[in-house]
């Protein structure tokens, strides 16, 4: 039997709409977008149309849209340049949720380590709680920015963002989230929510790798990181990547207008999964059930199980999942995640399903079906 693809919060497959729009750029139509010339003056106008499009898929102007070379760059830019740009008025907080990505994780650590920023971390519970006392007790009297992410890649968590964005206003803190597994998915919308900074990246939404933006709401000063030629008004110097700009842009388009359809679709797969391996995989838990949730990923914990060799034994079944994030060169380690949420005694093996574009009724049925061998299998064995 064909395979099947359930791991599309890691990486999907590139739109035929999205390639078409950006061939013309990869061949006749190759020029320098800061050239003078016609060639180069047809790829300034390229980029910035595709600027107007993502600003107008975010709530956002189009000033305030930031081409970069992806998610992690985007998390590392706003976080770094924003505490960098506090630190005139002495040692600024940095806090941070304790289920973020690693991008924001380790940039976090990296200004700690530096002596750039105190940095603190806002726990979140299963069910998608965080304290907002607390956290305002963290930044009161500080110069400080807050990173709460919009979903959460591991779990499909959904946060809340807005209240966190607002609390931070009223503090006069800075507000940043990482929404590449937001966009798309879940309302996303910066008129609603006050956030300062949010980034995003292409390949979440079946756009190009290495494709992203950071927004920066007019009036937050974000120096830059890298320094060359100026582009991008100084803040990401570098020759603009004008074929990756429009599929990016493209991309954002087809997902923000298709979002409310295929949330509907996705949410019921997930359901029908979720119930499936319930009903077949013995003391199987749905990881933050209790919680809002991104209709495009689940997460279970199963006991009596180790995770990587289920991963494996899936995939040779021909059934492609993670046990989290595949940020770290698929090495296996205990989610940090996980650990956030139900503490580090938690015994249970973690798989991530991920439901996107292609997935049907018969790919998650399966795949429940292979799970449910695959552990019984593994469990039968000494």
């Amino acid at each position: 039997m064909d395979p099947i693809y359930l791991d599309h919060a890691a990486t999907t497959p590139l739109r035929e709409e999205v390639l078409a729009a950006m061939q013309p750029w990869q061949s006749d139509a190759f020029g320098n977008a800061s050239s003078l010339h016609r060639w180069g003056r047809a790829a300034h106008a390229a980029l910035e149309g595709a600027r107007a499009e993502v600003a107008a898929a975010l709530g956002a102007r189009p000033a305030e849209i930031f081409f970069v070379r992806g998610g992690t760059e985007s998390d590392n830019l706003a976080l770094i340049g924003s505490t960098r740009a506090k630190a005139a008025s002495g040692r600024p907080v940095l806090v941070i949720s304790s289920v973020e990505h690693s991008a924001v994780r380790d940039a976090a650590a990296h200004l700690s380590a530096e002596g750039a920023a105190d940095v603190r971390v806002a726990e979140v519970s299963a069910d998608g709680a965080l304290d907002l006392e607390a956290l305002a007790a963290m930044i009161e009297g500080r110069e400080a920015t807050v990173s709460v992410m919009w979903v959460n890649n591991e779990t499909g968590l959904t946060l809340p963002v807005a209240a966190v964005a607002h609390l931070a206003r009223a503090h006069g803190a800075t507000f940043h989230t990482d929404a590449a597994q937001a966009v798309g998915k879940v309302p996303v919308d910066l008129r609603d929510v006050p956030a300062d900074l949010l980034t995003a990246t292409g390949h979440k939404i079946n756009g190009p790798k290495g494709t992203g933006v950071l927004f920066v709401r007019e009036g937050t000063h974000v120096p830059p990181l890298l320094f060359g030629g100026g582009q991008e008004r100084g803040l990401r110097p570098g020759t603009e990547d004008v074929s990756g700009a429009v599929g990016f842009a493209t991309a954002l388009g087809l997902a923000v207008r298709e979002r409310e359809a295929n949330a509907a679709r996705l949410t019921r797969l997930r359901d029908v999964l979720e119930a499936a391996l319930v009903a077949r995989v013995p003391g199987l838990r749905v990881n933050c059930a209790g919680g809002p949730r991104s209709p495009h990923v689940t997460s279970v914990g199963i006991p009596d199980t180790d995770g990587a060799a289920l991963l494996m034994a899936l995939d040779l079944e021909g059934v492609a999942a993670s046990g989290g994030s595949a940020c770290h060169s698929g090495a296996a380690r205990t989610s940090h995640v996980i650990t956030a949420l139900y503490g580090a005694d938690d015994a249970t093996a973690t798989v991530r399903f991920s439901l996107g574009l292609g997935t049907t009724e018969a790919d998650v049925l399966r795949a429940a079906e292979t799970t449910g061998v695959v552990v019984e299998r593994m469990r039968a064995t000494p």
